[in-house]
């Protein structure tokens, strides 16, 4: 493994650090821990996910959850015996007795540098010992057909077929079915009611997800774990109200969503009035369902909702697949103060059960403290092993990197738990959840 001496280190520079909540979390580290575990334990983690935190110096929170993440070719190299040690047990939970993985990826094979992420996901999963193919959803595709990476890999991708309830490809049928597809153009036929095990399940695809729901269970959570260390849960919680039906083309429901962006604006602005903070309060308005950053945008009025044009509103009308927005999440606006060579930054921390295994900066260089860095323009600065999010350091302040990016992982994790309780709730066995 390469020294980490050799990484360059992340020149991040700050506002207003948040020094009392790092030192609330480093002082209570034993019980986080403890209650992590306790959790994880009722609400067993989803098999993977990312978390897109801001850091607003006076506030520290998710603003996204991924379920079917991309981006592991932009996780360090430093941090791949972390990921290879997270999936094993991963794994085995879900599958005690599983040899192989079948991974089923998006359809979109132009996109190399997610098919990069394909490639990395299945080293990890080999490296952990498990035999692993790629199953397409493509319709067209009847053979297996090899696609030569950027990086020099390449990677196989095979038509899936079932027999029986069970998926895989040739005369591969593994007890593991890993989707890094979110399923935005629906639910596929072919994977429904088969007998292995679906991770995560299809019930946390966009055909059938919130993110007003996620937000919700993360409300629950980040209550209970207030009290736990004493701490305001304003300080790790967006604000985050639902709205719809909405038609951007039609006009219908535009004065009841500047309705709601107003609401949001005036309990932030009391908020920020209360508690001396100077910054001008905004809010970000999207899609309640989908990724990939379409359907977004920021505005820190409601009169940027009502005079909308009509590129604005077709932009905002659909996303990926060209689903027709209907309901959106109106979400309390975090700064993101962070910079990197003077670019705006925001951390995405990555998990392998309810285990982070690092993360990277996304970094922008056309946008601003307010804006969704997830677009077009972006790129990615990996965090080394030295600065990973699992190893904070006791004998140096509570801003120092490793300390820093501990936070990042506690808040991350949070969102996991969210998400692991999105899935408990679909099937009707959600538990209690306390600080105890």
């Amino acid at each position: 493994m390469p020294s980490t001496n050799q990484v360059p280190h992340l020149q991040t520079a700050l506002k207003g650090p948040l020094l009392e909540l790092e030192k609330h979390l480093l002082d209570n580290r034993t019980a986080i821990e403890s209650w992590f575990r306790k959790q994880f334990k009722n609400t067993p983690a989803p098999f993977y996910g990312s978390v897109d935190l801001r850091n607003a110096g006076f506030k520290l929170a998710p603003v996204d959850t991924n379920l079917f993440p991309a981006g592991f070719n932009n996780l360090h190299p430093d941090l791949r015996s972390l990921a290879v040690h997270a999936a094993q047990h991963a794994v085995t939970q879900v599958c005690p007795i599983a040899d192989g993985v079948l991974i089923i990826p998006e359809n979109h094979t132009r996109n190399l540098y997610y098919l990069e992420n394909v490639y990395a996901l299945q080293t990890i999963l080999e490296s952990a010992g498990y035999e692993v193919h790629i199953g397409s959803l493509i319709p067209e595709l009847n053979a297996p057909m090899v696609v030569e990476l950027p990086s020099g890999n390449a990677l196989t991708l095979k038509p899936i077929v079932r027999e029986g309830d069970r998926v895989g490809v040739d005369n591969f049928f593994p007890c593991a079915v890993l989707l890094n597809n979110d399923l935005s153009g629906g639910r596929p036929e072919i994977l429904e009611g088969i007998e292995q095990t679906l991770l995560p399940p299809m019930e946390l695809g966009w055909a059938d997800r919130y993110k007003t729901e996620h937000f919700a269970h993360y409300s629950d959570v980040t209550e209970a774990f207030a009290q736990l260390i004493d701490i305001d849960q304003w300080l790790i919680n967006p604000t985050s109200i639902p709205c719809g039906p909405i038609n951007f083309k039609d006009r219908t429901g535009i004065e009841e969503l500047a309705q709601a962006v107003n609401k949001v604006l005036k309990e932030t602005q009391t908020y920020y009035d209360t508690h001396d903070i100077s910054c001008k309060p905004f809010v970000i308005v999207k899609s309640d369902s989908g990724t990939y950053g379409m359907a977004i945008m920021s505005v820190d009025s409601p009169e940027d909702i009502l005079n909308l044009n009509r590129k604005q509103r077709n932009k905002m009308a659909s996303v990926k697949e060209g689903l027709q927005v209907e309901q959106m999440l109106v979400q309390e606006g975090v700064y993101t103060y962070e910079t990197m060579k003077d670019a705006v930054a925001e951390p995405v921390v990555y998990m392998i059960g309810s285990q982070v295994i690092g993360g990277f900066y996304r970094v922008h260089t056309g946008k601003t403290a307010t804006d969704n860095l997830n677009s077009p323009g972006m790129h990615f600065e990996p965090l080394s092993f030295e600065e990973s999010c699992v190893l904070p350091d006791d004998s140096q302040t509570p801003d120092a990197s490793p300390n820093r990016f501990y936070a990042y992982g506690v808040i991350a994790r949070l969102a996991l738990l969210a998400a692991a309780r999105e899935i408990a709730d679909s099937k009707g066995n959600l538990p209690a959840i306390d600080a105890i």
